[in-house]
């Protein structure tokens, strides 16, 4: 769809980069290890309320990877997801240069919903954000259902577009 500008003309809307849905055959060995350690952790993921357990892994520059599951409060806002759970590994580990991120979600009993591709929450794309800063990279995130059968791989950056972080802090 186009829009007119103030010349009067008509402007091209930018294009969205596009987001194949593909199988694990795509990707490389490090992006298929990346999903399959999310993919494995994800069995520890303490849900007792909502039975659906995410997986994350954290690939950093130095080739460490860093993996998390989601933990569950009667409270639900205290809820820790995997994402925040793995991102805190590798801060603990004095390892915080993030490439990229892989999530793998679904029912833990195999239930419905084992198709649907698990994205980061907002708060946890914040987290990723921040990371992505400290880092200097755009970090990718690999988001997976439960079996990978299906993978969407995003930039950061159009996760959570116009964001605020570091940056925004930096004093001139």
């Amino acid at each position: 769809m186009a829009r007119v500008g103030l010349s009067g003309r008509a402007k091209q809307r930018p294009s969205r980069p596009r987001r194949a849905l593909v199988g694990l055959s795509g990707f490389s060995e490090a992006d298929r290890d990346l999903l399959m350690r999310a993919r494995d952790v994800r069995c520890h993921a303490y849900a007792p309320y909502s039975h659906f357990g995410v997986g994350a892994a954290v690939l950093t520059k130095s080739g460490a990877v860093h993996t998390g599951t989601n933990m569950e409060n009667a409270s639900y806002g205290l809820t820790l997801c995997a994402e925040t759970s793995a991102l805190l590994q590798s801060v603990a580990a004095g390892d915080f240069c993030v490439e990229s991120i892989a999530i793998v979600g679904g029912p833990l009993d195999g239930g419905k919903g084992n198709g649907a591709v698990v994205t980061p929450c907002g708060r946890c794309r914040q987290l990723i954000l921040e990371a992505a800063q400290v880092a200097a990279i755009d970090t990718r995130v690999l988001s997976s259902n439960s079996d990978l059968s299906k993978v969407l791989v995003f930039p950061i950056s159009s996760l959570i577009p116009h964001a605020f972080g570091p940056k925004n802090l930096k004093r001139p």
